[in-house]
């Protein structure tokens, strides 16, 4: 019973966001002060990006909700999920994890490091908890901040902070930190560091290229990012190339390899999966090279077949020709395959960000924006394996903001949650609602996870009565 009683409450805790660590009280019973034992801040590292990794590959929300609601991905079974009805356990999953697994443990990390006069691995913390909460705040919107991590003062029902007015702000000054603590000063464990290996310079990049993005983001919401955007620009701290990007290559083998790859390839269900008809036709009509890296030929690669992509959204699946997964194009093979990396950011989109800023004359000049747009196709290309790229003529104004948009959803293919925020906010391409739709509206955020209800119940309700009812389709204010 007393098992039972000690589960229980761990089960609620992790609902509530009680994000104590493992070792709270542990000093004051256990201490040998004949025998100190120190607890390294850098052995937390390795799991907080493993977790935000998976998170970011997750085949049951970043594939089943991101990406097939921008329609890079379909699925010719089990296809609920394309009417625009998620999985609430996947929902569920997505805000314990980055909140107890990621958020909590940088956050634990962070203080570690603090004692140890460590500012390498104190600014490193930062990023992921910004990351993370970035991830977070575009899926959801209002969410639990400057209380989230208040249990261990009696807080187990944390308010929700206004996601323009509070939690972009405090991203923002996180990544600021980070980039000031980035200095050199202590190390970063290499073993640890499944990202950078350990190299400070590579983490001050990323840091300043998540800034960038997060402001891209909150332009579109009325921010004034110009100054800020520029000073990034003129730092010099911004991805330079493939090289610096941020991204996670798995290990060959199950239980480290890619998600897809396990549960796709080895649990034998990768025939459950194709591509989206509008991203298959976009790039036809382009000639984009990406195609035959992105996906099979119909009836498997050298069928000569060519490729045909499945329209999203058709409930009666099984009376459709789409519904056999032999005539349509299965996910490409190297996005299947165990190494495959799980992106927290790439140069390819961190380029083409840079491409809108400058047409909308946020950094630099309008001219530059072809240099940038140009940088970004050729990016993704090299990262899919091709030196070759598709034949665009960059044409500027409004016409080039909405080129920019679109390569960017074929750059973040695979990237669901990224591609779905990037999606919302330039609202381009213009795609179709699913045809048996159970939306009125392609989906902008997801719902709170139902435990909220009942667990802070409280917090919950003024939530809703601020950002709007909680429901798919209630837009957030950057979009």
């Amino acid at each position: 019973m007393k098992k039972i009683k000690y589960l229980i409450i761990i089960l609620i805790a992790s609902q509530l966001m009680i994000f104590t660590s493992c070792d709270t009280g542990f000093e004051e019973t256990n201490t040998n002060e004949n025998d100190p034992t120190k607890v390294p801040a850098g052995l937390l590292l390795g799991g907080t990006l493993r977790s935000t990794a998976d998170n970011n590959s997750n085949i049951f929300l970043a594939g089943e909700a991101g990406s097939c609601w921008v329609q890079h991905l379909g699925k010719p079974v089990y296809n609920t999920n394309e009417l625009y009805v998620p999985r609430q356990g996947s929902i569920e999953n997505l805000w314990t994890v980055l909140y107890s697994q990621v958020i909590k443990d940088a956050d634990v990390m962070q203080k570690l490091a603090v004692v140890e006069e460590n500012s390498n691995l104190q600014g490193v913390a930062l990023v992921i908890k910004a990351n993370a909460y970035q991830i977070l705040t575009d899926s959801f919107g209002d969410i639990p901040m400057t209380e989230a991590l208040n249990a261990e003062n009696g807080n187990i029902t944390p308010k929700y902070d206004d996601s323009q007015t509070e939690v972009y702000p405090a991203i923002l000054a996180m990544l600021d930190e980070a980039i000031t603590l980035l200095n050199g000063s202590g190390s970063i464990d290499a073993s640890q560091d499944i990202l950078y290996g350990g190299d400070y310079t590579l983490w001050k990049k990323f840091a300043a290229s998540l800034k960038f993005r997060v402001l891209m983001r909150a332009s579109s919401g009325g921010y004034n990012a110009g100054p800020e955007l520029q000073a990034l620009v003129s730092g010099g701290n911004l991805f330079a190339s493939n090289d610096e990007e941020a991204k996670l290559v798995y290990l060959s083998a199950a239980p480290n390899a890619n998600p897809y790859f396990e549960g796709l390839v080895n649990g034998g269900r990768d025939t459950e999966w194709c591509l989206g008809e509008e991203l298959v036709e976009y790039m036809k009509n382009l000639g984009d090279p990406r195609l035959a890296v992105y996906a099979q030929e119909v009836g498997g690669n050298g069928s000569g077949n060519g490729y045909v992509g499945k329209p999203a959204g058709i409930k009666d699946i099984g009376n459709s020709p789409f519904g056999d997964s032999n005539n349509v194009s299965l996910i490409g093979e190297k996005y299947l395959e165990a190494e495959e990396p799980s992106y927290f950011m790439s140069f390819a989109q961190l380029s083409l960000l840079m491409a809108e800023a400058s047409e909308r004359g946020l950094i630099g000049t309008p001219a530059d924006a072809a240099g940038y747009f140009s940088a970004g196709i050729a990016a993704s290309c090299a990262n899919n394996g091709l030196m070759t790229v598709p034949s665009i003529t960059y044409s500027g104004g409004a016409s080039g903001l909405q080129q920019i948009a679109e390569q960017s959803w074929v750059a973040l293919y695979m990237q669901g949650h990224e591609a779905w925020a990037e999606w919302r906010r330039t609202g381009f391409p213009v795609l179709p609602l699913a045809q048996d739709a159970e939306e009125p509206s392609i989906p902008t955020r997801f719902n709170y996870p139902i435990s909220q209800q009942s667990l802070n119940g409280i917090n919950y309700t003024a939530a809703v009565s601020a950002q709007g009812a909680d429901v798919l389709v209630t837009p957030l204010w950057w979009q």
